[in-house]
């Protein structure tokens, strides 16, 4: 399986000829083209930097081979196009484009208590990678690659710290970054790395880079 760093949330996962983007969002530029290019996509959440609504909806109007996969909240708003979208939620496992999924999470981390918490899904995609979305949910399964979010109003050094120790992942890879410079992201992987306070590396790549997982 090979994985696409797209800005901030998003990534693009390719195994033999399947294409799936998780979270393609409107913090994300290149989201139109990894759309464009996907067999299925998937969203944690519903905030717009994890899903952009009007580029889905466009997609699904011009290309009915597209599957979307993500809360009932998200894709309720295309309840017309049943058979195409699918609602999921934590517990379910499903099979999308021959990528094997695992949905866990309930709802996104707190960020106040004057701001609702939505339904926030994370996908453990063939056993291996997972996504968590806007949480630190810990899923109840191994996880060889995590994605790790690093910047917004939720996150926080310490509370990321703990997350990686807990998960214990072979591989650390950034996401959710678009909200740090480069010398925040540098100073985050000085903090996350064996030296400090994570048991493995956190991992930068920039927009574009693909690497295998």
């Amino acid at each position: 399986m090979h994985l696409t760093k797209h800005t901030h949330a998003c990534v693009t996962l390719t195994k033999d000829d399947a294409r799936i983007v998780i979270d393609p969002g409107a913090f994300t530029p290149e989201a139109a083209d990894a759309v464009a290019a996907a067999t299925a996509v998937l969203i944690t959440h519903e905030h717009p930097d994890h899903v952009d609504a009007e580029l889905l909806a466009r997609a699904l109007e011009t290309r009915p081979d597209l599957r979307v996969f993500g809360p009932q909240a998200v894709v309720e708003r295309w309840s017309a196009r049943r058979g195409r979208v699918t609602a999921v939620r934590a517990g379910d496992r499903v099979t999308v484009a021959g990528f094997d999924l695992a949905v866990f999470g309930e709802l996104h981390a707190a960020i106040h208590r004057d701001v609702p918490r939505v339904t926030n899904l994370g996908y453990l995609v063939d056993g291996r990678l997972y996504h968590p979305g806007d949480a630190y949910h810990v899923p109840d399964a191994p996880v060889e690659t995590l994605l790790l979010p690093t910047s917004g109003p939720w996150t926080g050094i310490g509370a990321a710290a703990d997350y990686v120790r807990e998960l214990a992942p072979r591989r650390l890879i950034q996401i959710h970054e678009v909200m740090l410079s480069r010398i925040g992201q540098e100073s985050t992987a000085r903090f996350l790395s064996p030296a400090m306070l994570s048991p493995v590396p956190l991992t930068v790549l920039p927009p574009g880079t693909t690497v295998t997982v």
